[in-house]
């Protein structure tokens, strides 16, 4: 089975086709199989038959609806394309698919593509992931409750025996993630995910890569579509015997970050197809919260740091009052752009103006409450010296800095909230 090669990205935004409908769950008595496993395999005849036969016996014994498996070979050159094809007819519910080219990308978007289970998942062939997940890992999909889920060793119930070699390896590009493209998710290269078909079929034509990073971009853009990701822990023991080339793969990963994070930012991809429409209550719920307050508290802290810094360069030249609009001011604009991008997640121009203009209307708010301090300062108390000047404005600031977040949250950057009928 041969695939199509995929086209470049172009410059010009792709049209937009209408949101995805409301999630509900599959009824208790689904006459198809309801969950596709996908077995990603490039020349593994000595794991492969071992695996799918523990893996066909597991979920005979413990998954409650009918249920495929399908081996997809990309490019074995050894026994592999055999063994699968042999265990295909023997065991009831395998399938098999060859490629003619390498890429674990290139395997699961095609074997997710042509797969009519409403639940398709995969996971590696040396089963580092304890099978006792995979029904925590689907049931979310099945109940309705998420769009994704994956595997995740960084939780505090995950169990993981692997060298300090890939646990570190593994937690610096999670970092890596966190800081460039600000994701939530835990564990973006865990061979252990799941997602509802109909969410693969609108995310798999964005998705461009077609090896390692292919999990991380599909994350990334559900991400910020507004989907729901569900984390299970797991129990994960290291594959000695990993084929997985460390440093290309890293340069391959690094390029698609930066890909990745100039599609966003251009504004490329129609993130609202892949929003829930009908009165999902994803867009209701507070989004990041604890997470936005930390970013908002760094940058705040920055921003203040700015703002001393300049009035105490500026005061001797315009005198406190002019001093303190002038510092606040451009503290303001620098605060306002980076908590666009870092706190809040937006990139690219569209709206900008209209944020920056939000923004000092915070920012008055702010002029208000710490020039009215200093008024206040000065009229109760005449000749203050610059120590208390500096107090005064700090505890100002504090309070300020609470309404602006607020402000923020709730009007300059609001959650986007899908649109459509309310549920009844």
């Amino acid at each position: 089975m041969r695939t199509v090669r995929r086209s470049a990205l172009i410059d010009r935004p792709t049209p937009e086709p209408s949101a995805l409908p409301r999630r509900a769950p599959l009824p208790a008595h689904h006459p198809d199989p309801v969950l596709d496993v996908v077995v990603p395999v490039y020349n593994e005849e000595q794991d492969l038959e071992p695996c799918v036969r523990r893996l066909h016996a597991h979920l005979g014994e413990t998954f409650p609806y009918a249920f495929r498996i399908t081996i997809a070979d990309n490019a074995s050159t050894d026994g592999t394309p055999r063994i699968a094809a042999r265990l295909a007819a023997e065991l009831p519910g395998t399938d098999f698919i060859r490629l003619a080219e390498k890429g674990r990308g290139r395997a699961l978007h095609t074997a997710w593509s042509r797969s009519r289970a409403p639940v398709l998942a995969y996971l590696d062939v040396d089963l580092s992931t304890d099978l006792a997940a995979l029904l925590p890992l689907v049931a979310p999909l099945i109940s309705g409750h998420s769009d994704i889920a994956i595997g995740t060793r960084l939780a505090r119930g995950s169990r993981v025996v692997r060298g300090p070699k890939r646990e570190i390896i593994s937690r610096c590009y999670n970092g890596l993630l966190r800081g460039t493209l600000a994701v939530g998710f835990s564990d973006a290269q865990c061979g252990f995910k799941a997602v509802r078909r109909d969410v693969a079929e609108r995310l798999l034509p964005l998705v461009e890569d077609r090896e390692w990073f292919f999990d991380t971009e599909l994350l990334v853009i559900a991400e910020r579509a507004g989907l729901r990701i569900h984390e299970v822990p797991v129990d994960w023991v290291d594959d000695p015997d990993s084929r997985v080339r460390i440093v290309s793969t890293a340069l391959a990963d690094l390029r698609g970050m930066a890909r990745l994070g100039r599609a966003l930012a251009c504004g490329r991809l129609p993130l609202s197809a892949l929003r829930r429409s009908g009165g999902d209550l994803d867009g209701a719920l507070p989004a990041g919260l604890a997470r936005q307050v930390v970013r908002f508290a760094a940058v705040g802290v920055a921003s203040t740091l700015c703002y001393l810094l300049l009035y105490t360069v500026l005061r001797p030249v315009t005198g406190a009052q002019a001093a303190n609009a002038l510092a606040l001011l451009a503290s303001a604009i620098a605060n306002t752009a980076a908590n666009r991008r870092l706190t809040f997640g937006v990139r690219g121009r569209g709206g900008a103006l209209r944020h920056h203009l939000k923004g000092l209307a915070a920012f008055l708010i702010g002029l208000a409450l710490t020039s009215g301090s200093l008024a206040a300062l000065h009229h109760t108390a005449p000749g203050t010296g610059h120590r208390v000047e500096l107090l005064t404005l700090i505890a100002a600031n504090l309070a300020a800095t609470l309404l602006r977040f607020l402000l923020f949250r709730a009007w300059v950057f609001p959650a986007r909230r899908t649109t459509g009928p309310s549920a009844p």
